[in-house]
């Protein structure tokens, strides 16, 4: 279904990410909507103080998981250009861990790929996160939506 033969920008690294670059990235004349999904770090987690995030990957895997989510993505929807790219280490308070750009003829087709791709993420991709907190221990996360969870 896809609009045109667009480009799939993927990325894991341990550099800040930058949504002008996404944005950057997936910007076209023929599309008339950039949806955008940024997750940062807060600063609490059910009661608790958090003072940053870090995030591990199994890289190899967790770059083939994000290409078969780009591919559903392009079945599903009419979009051109998709960029998503996910922090890993030390991610500081109210910093991206994951950002997500799409363009698309129309917003709608967008925006519905734009969740698709967090909640897909979240469930399939290898991507652990700690939360480490003012007092107690650092907590691995688990992700609800996860298959394996």
């Amino acid at each position: 279904m896809s609009a045109v033969q667009g480009q799939d920008h993927i990325k894991l690294t341990t550099d800040r990410l930058s949504v002008e670059e996404l944005t950057a990235l997936v910007t076209s004349p023929t599309s008339g909507a950039i949806s955008v999904f940024i997750g940062t770090t807060r600063n609490n987690f059910e009661g608790k103080k958090v003072l940053r995030l870090e995030y591990e990957a199994y890289e190899p895997m967790a770059v083939t998981e994000l290409r078969k989510i780009c591919g559903q993505i392009r079945e599903r929807w009419a979009v051109e250009n998709i960029a998503v790219y996910h922090r890993l280490g030390c991610v500081p308070l109210t910093e991206s861990s994951v950002i997500i750009a799409i363009s698309s003829p129309h917003r709608q087709e967008g925006l519905e790929a734009v969740r698709f791709a967090i909640d897909t993420l979240k469930a399939t991709v290898p991507i652990w996160k700690k939360e480490l907190y003012e007092e107690g221990d650092p907590s691995w996360k688990e992700n609800k939506e996860c298959s394996w969870a």
